[in-house]
């Protein structure tokens, strides 16, 4: 099924663009989302008339990402969590725990642009990419620290 994105969507591409996706994708969720139209030819005349604001909309948007990438490069996060032995974790760090970890810092992220490869199981320090636009994915450093013991 082919369709014209009214949006610009990170597995498919920027707004505008026209792709073929599989038709149950596209009949139920792209569409009723509005995310995109058929690629029929009176479509694509309308989205031709409309390319110029798109255009504008894209720099925009990835104007504002590299802007906040600028903000987000040097951050530290550092996460306490408890410890089993000498540097293994008893859970796991996850994107999640970034997430809230960089809330607390007033950078607010949606969880899925934090690309952890894995979760975080050992004490260290890890650089960590941001996907916050197509090509801006800068990267921040999570340090995991034992969370002190209680005294007995």
């Amino acid at each position: 099924m082919k369709v014209i994105l009214k949006k610009t969507i990170d597995t498919l591409g920027i707004a505008g663009a026209e792709c073929d996706v599989a038709p149950g994708y596209g009949r139920n969720y792209l569409l009723p989302q509005g995310k995109a139209i058929l690629a029929t030819p009176q479509n694509r005349k309308v989205m031709e008339q409309t390319k110029a604001k798109l255009e504008l909309q894209i720099a925009k948007e990835r104007k504002i990402a590299e802007e906040m990438a600028a903000k987000i490069k040097n951050v530290v996060c550092t996460i306490k969590a408890k410890v089993h032995e000498e540097s293994r974790l008893y859970g796991s760090v996850t994107s999640h725990d970034i997430k809230d970890s960089l809330n607390l810092q007033d950078i607010i992220l949606e969880r899925r642009s934090i690309l952890l490869a894995e979760p975080i199981k050992e004490i260290g320090e890890y650089k960590v990419p941001i996907r916050l636009y197509k090509d801006v994915e800068p990267e921040i450093t999570v340090n995991v620290i034992a969370e002190e013991k209680e005294g007995k």
